[in-house]
């Protein structure tokens, strides 16, 4: 009869093999898609936006893997350059999101007072309001282009990191060793850069990870729409959308940017909920709750 620490033992394989593996998927998928994003186009022999209506709708075959499109555009060569796009535009969005946000956060949560007042009552409106809504409104407001959409996004983003920096913020500047620094007459500046912005480094990367996955379902959905990359530009919400007519006689127009899509998603989630893991208890709860 197997003791009962062996049972417990045994309990925790069983739980920690299935999330390792998760996690491996994440990590693999996620590499995956920035070697293809870095590489990819320059080892394609085709190029994204030239057209030769001769090959147009052709199924997929060894000369085009996976197809090409109703122009006679090779679908394969059209997602690699499609990921280069779609995670640089995520990447520079989430980038403008944490920097906005965790100053924000950073003044806010160790300025305190009135000023900790209004930044917060920002945050909260921001906040009051479904994030895709805003980037509609904002993307048709401004006018569709990339430029306009990477803005639409950022501007919806950064109040989740703005309130997860303040939480954290207010719990640290009571600490013994920022109430030490300021006794030894170090200045606010000395404080927040030594102190208070190393202990939340961590949790604001997961956010970030996390972030990843939603901005670029964001910007596939604007593109869908319209209100973001521009025909003929290799973008795979714009993909989607033009082979939304040809569904019935070409299948893989929009099979193959939508599976992109829901890799490149659940990759970073998976990623980033195994960085979230790895967390305090208490730094995994402030993350759920944005």
């Amino acid at each position: 009869m197997p003791t009962q620490r062996t049972t417990d033992k045994r309990r925790q394989w069983t739980d920690v093999v299935p999330a390792n593996r998760l996690t491996q998927f994440g990590v693999v998928v996620v590499f995956g898609l920035l070697v293809l994003a870095v590489f990819g186009p320059m080892v394609s022999p085709y190029d994204p936006v030239e057209q030769n209506l001769l090959t147009r709708l052709q199924p997929p075959s060894l000369a085009h893997p996976l197809g090409t499109d109703q122009l006679g555009r090779d679908v394969l060569t059209r997602l690699l350059y499609g990921a280069r796009l779609s995670l640089g535009i995520a990447v520079a969005v989430t980038a403008v999101r944490l920097a906005v946000g965790a100053a924000v956060g950073l003044v806010a949560g160790y300025a305190g007072g009135w000023i900790d007042e209004a930044l917060m009552r920002l945050v909260d409106t921001l906040l009051a309001f479904p994030g895709i809504i805003l980037a509609l409104v904002i993307a048709g407001i401004l006018g569709p282009s990339l430029v306009n959409m990477m803005l639409a996004l950022a501007v919806v983003g950064w109040a989740s990191y703005a309130r997860l920096v303040r939480s954290s913020v207010l719990s640290l500047r009571e600490r013994e060793f920022v109430t030490a620094s300021r006794l030894l007459g170090r200045s606010r500046m000395h404080v927040a850069t030594s102190h208070l912005i190393p202990n939340i480094v961590a949790p604001v990367v997961v956010l970030a990870t996390l972030d990843i996955g939603g901005v670029i379902l964001g910007t596939a959905g604007l593109s869908f729409l319209g209100l973001g990359a521009q025909p003929p530009t290799p973008e795979w919400g714009t993909m989607l959308a033009s082979g939304r007519d040809y569904l019935r006689q070409a299948w893989w127009l929009v099979n193959a940017p939508g599976i992109c899509i829901m890799l490149a998603v659940l990759g970073f989630n998976l990623l980033g909920d195994r960085l979230r893991e790895t967390l305090s208890p208490t730094q995994s709860a402030q993350i759920e709750q944005l």
